[in-house]
């Protein structure tokens, strides 16, 4: 029988979580083990392959471990557990009989600071296999990977080495080459942390990764694409949170089927600010919407049908949700984004700070399905001007112990991990427009000084960074200032924090993956089609002149080419100008003949997409202005006449120490989508008189007035396949999605708007007379008015 002086350990009090059940820990272990000794229990060691072994208990989590580790088993009560740390005996952490909470804490304990410094990474993006340039490139023994001869799966020497020297053990996933690739890959990271140390193991993450393929055929076939699901605002478009709960279920399985136990995701900031890039990925700006689609995202994710016993409804299928980006990014002064200087901060004109909180207080926090609240916070770059009630600090989220600390922990009691967002430590590029490190507030410190800063605040993890030299050199600056007891402590503290999100996933139980298993799950029918409805149903009529639709199949469209022109893109590289078919035409003649001759068509189908702009240029800069350009959500160029005189926040003691007014009052912003007008406005012409449809790809709020009485049709998606929107053309179904945010009359009412407050806008008015506001769209029958409606909508 396991040693009675272990279970006095177990009677302590965790510093910093609050759980009842662990003062009768020791009651619940004794039962265990004496229930244990009337009956036998039953366990079975199988091979997965050459060297991973899984054991299954009758009654008990299933382990698996590695025979190149070192890893063997302890029997305790006939009962099987891994020997992490090989020394023979049974730890408590080694324990999962133990509740998660004391196995965390003890773990902490043992820990070295390295140890503990590895833990606090997050790894940059890591694509499998390691391309050969590009900020997620690596090495294969030194070469190229393909001139490597290394297997798709095999560890680059970059991960390798900040798994063994860094011991980094939370990595980030971007692209796989395929689930099986990513199974192997995962075993092989598996193996190779099992045998480091204690044998922790390591917690994958990835940034979402459901979205729709829009040139690919929907495919039901197993062990295909992922399934495919619109973005966040479509799902908010659906108006209904069993949806996003659905998602949240099916994803959470796909997710732990390619080794990956925590999404970066849901982002669920108040997109108030129509002009932000980021507002596709968000449920848009409405609190009630976004605050019910966040508790619903993040209890579809961690909640595991098959529970870990004495894990709270955590298990082998609940994947961490860290919800972004706290206290939100969605009030971005002019709409510029906090991943560069220039978009560095939000502010809150209508003094509504506190309502941004809600998806995250009322939402992420306050779950329904038993695991109580999102696992982990991710603040974002942004410097949330002149909020800060106690230290009057105007400093990046993630450096600032009133936002963190003060607000998020002592305020709301929020216990779980706190990251940072990516590369916030890393130093600023030369000027405002270059993608690089968003120090944001702290831009004189050193490295190591902005990772003291962020432990400080309260911090746990540095996203992005994948070498621990400044968190042991921040941990020094601590000794110094409040001595070793106070910062081991300190260090203990987040390590706990960090484990518990491992050890309740049942990582410590079983890291690995069966490769065959994975290409059966991942892209399974029944979630493709899951995915497929879900995209049908975000799908937004706005228009439908005299019934136009639905058009039946096997007339003739002609769907023109789009011109896309050269510009720069996100990460600040130019792309060229091209002109082609914006959509896969054999999925149209799936539904519909296809003519490249107007003459010929009975319809026309016009695919653009919402306006995309910048909100800085260098050219600007260059000739003696401030570099700061309006961001349109128009087609045409616009020039400014409404914007503020003065700006409501300025300032980069680096880059920009000059620049105290980032105003763009009259300057003008020229169009990247001026195109799509000239296709909508020749086609029309074209096709003399008869139907012209527009779809819109919607990645933010924009200004219909200047084509919608030029066209007969207008749907609006917000990242769906071809066929979903060929569905919903030819009466197969009927279009039920709503918009998750207002359509602006014009650019004047997008200057006068505030930042911080949602529905604020004049909506634009149509020629059929239709408001196109929060909630609005259209079935066969006209204006959509049901319990969505009326329970969401405007009042």
């Amino acid at each position: 029988m396991l040693k009675l002086i272990k279970m006095s350990y177990l009677t302590e009090k965790l510093d910093g979580f609050h759980n009842p059940s662990i003062t009768i820990i020791s009651l619940f272990v004794s039962t265990f083990l004496i229930s244990s000794c009337e009956k036998t229990p039953k366990w079975n060691e199988t091979p997965l392959n050459e060297s991973i072994q899984i054991v299954t208990i009758e009654n008990g989590p299933t382990l698996g471990y590695s025979k190149k580790s070192g890893v063997s088993l302890i029997i305790d009560q006939n009962l099987p557990f891994k020997d992490l740390n090989k020394n023979g005996q049974l730890d408590i952490y080694e324990d999962w009989r133990i509740p998660a909470y004391e196995r965390a804490k003890d773990l902490a304990s043992k820990m070295s600071l390295e140890q503990i410094a590895g833990l606090m990474l997050y790894s940059r993006h890591q694509a499998v296999p390691s391309p050969s340039n590009g900020f997620s490139s690596g090495t294969y023994n030194g070469k190229p990977f393909a001139e490597s001869g290394a297997n798709s799966s095999d560890l680059s020497d970059q991960q390798v080495e900040f798994l063994t020297k860094d011991n980094l053990r939370h990595v980030l996933m971007t692209t796989v080459e395929s689930p099986t690739v990513a199974a192997n890959w995962n075993n092989n990271i598996q193996e190779l942390v099992e045998g480091i140390g204690l044998g922790v193991p390591a917690n994958n993450s990835s940034d979402p990764r459901h979205g729709a393929n829009k040139d690919s055929e929907y495919n039901a076939g197993s062990g295909g694409t992922i399934s495919q699901w619109p973005e966040e605002l479509g799902l908010a478009a659906t108006f209904d949170p069993t949806i996003t709960k659905q998602f949240g279920s099916i994803a959470s399985i796909e997710y732990r089927a390619l080794g990956i136990t925590t999404a970066l995701s849901p982002q669920i900031d108040l997109a108030t600010e129509p002009r932000w890039n980021r507002f596709i990925g968000t449920f848009g700006g409405d609190p009630k919407l976004a605050t019910d689609m966040a508790r619903a995202y993040v209890d579809g994710f961690q909640t595991s049908q098959h529970p870990i016993e004495n894990y709270e409804n955590w298990g082998f299928q609940s994947v961490n949700a860290m919800v972004k980006h706290w206290p939100s990014g969605g009030p971005e002064e002019g709409g510029r984004d906090g991943h560069f200087a220039y978009g560095k901060f939000a502010v809150y004109p209508g003094d509504n700070f506190e309502m941004h909180l809600k998806p995250f207080i009322e939402g992420a926090f306050k779950l329904e399905d038993g695991t109580h609240k999102a696992s982990a916070v991710m603040p974002y770059y942004t410097i949330s001007y002149n909020q800060d009630q106690k230290y009057g600090e105007n400093v990046g989220n993630g450096f600032s112990k009133y936002i963190v600390t003060d607000l998020l922990r002592n305020t709301y009691g929020y216990d779980g991990v706190v990251c940072t967002d990516w590369l916030i430590t890393a130093d600023e590029g030369p000027t405002a427009d270059v993608f690089a490190g968003k120090s944001w507030g702290v831009e004189k410190l050193s490295i190591s000084e902005r990772h003291y800063k962020v432990l400080m605040a309260g911090v746990d993890q540095f996203g992005g960074n994948n070498d621990a030299k400044p968190v042991l050199e921040a941990y020094q600056m601590g000794v110094k200032e409040y001595g070793e007891e106070f910062m081991r402590k300190r260090f203990e503290q987040s390590a706990t924090r960090l484990l518990l999100n491992i050890f309740r996933v049942g990582l410590f139980e079983n890291p690995y993956l069966d490769p065959n298993q994975t290409e059966k799950i991942v892209g399974k029918p029944e979630f493709m089609k899951a995915g497929y409805e879900a995209q049908l149903k975000a799908i937004v009529m706005l228009k439908n002149k005299n019934q136009t639709l639905p058009i039946e199949a096997g007339k003739t469209v002609y769907v023109p080419k789009r011109t896309t022109p050269s510009s720069i893109n996100f990460y600040g590289m130019p792309t060229p100008e091209k002109t082609e078919y914006p959509v896969n035409l054999e999925l149209i003649k799936k539904y519909y003949k296809v003519t490249d001759d107007p003459n010929k068509a009975d319809f026309a189908i016009v695919f653009i997409k919402s306006p995309v702009s910048g909100g800085y240029s260098k050219a600007d800069r260059e000739a003696g202005g401030n570099g700061y350009v309006p961001i349109s959500l128009q087609l045409k160029d616009y020039t400014a006449l409404d914007a503020r005189e003065q700006s409501i926040a300025a300032g980069d003691p680096v880059i920009d120490p000059t620049i105290t007014n980032r105003s763009y009052l009259n300057k003008t912003s020229k169009s990247n989508s001026y195109p799509d007008l000239n296709t909508i406005l020749e086609t029309r012409k074209a096709m003399n008189g008869k139907p012209v449809i527009v779809a819109v790809s919607l990645t933010n709020p924009m200004v219909f007035s200047e084509f919608e009485n030029h066209v007969d049709v207008i749907l609006g998606e917000f990242g769906v396949q071809t066929e979903a929107l060929m569905d919903i053309l030819s009466g197969k179904t009927e279009p039920s999605g709503l918009l998750p945010m207002q359509m602006p009359i014009d650019m004047a009412t997008v200057e006068k708007q505030l930042e911080d407050v949602p529905h604020d806008m004049i909506p634009y008015v149509d020629s059929d007379g239709n408001s196109y506001d929060f909630a609005f769209g259209l079935n066969w029958k006209g204006k959509i008015q049901d319990e969505r409606v009326n329970k969401y909508g405007i009042h």
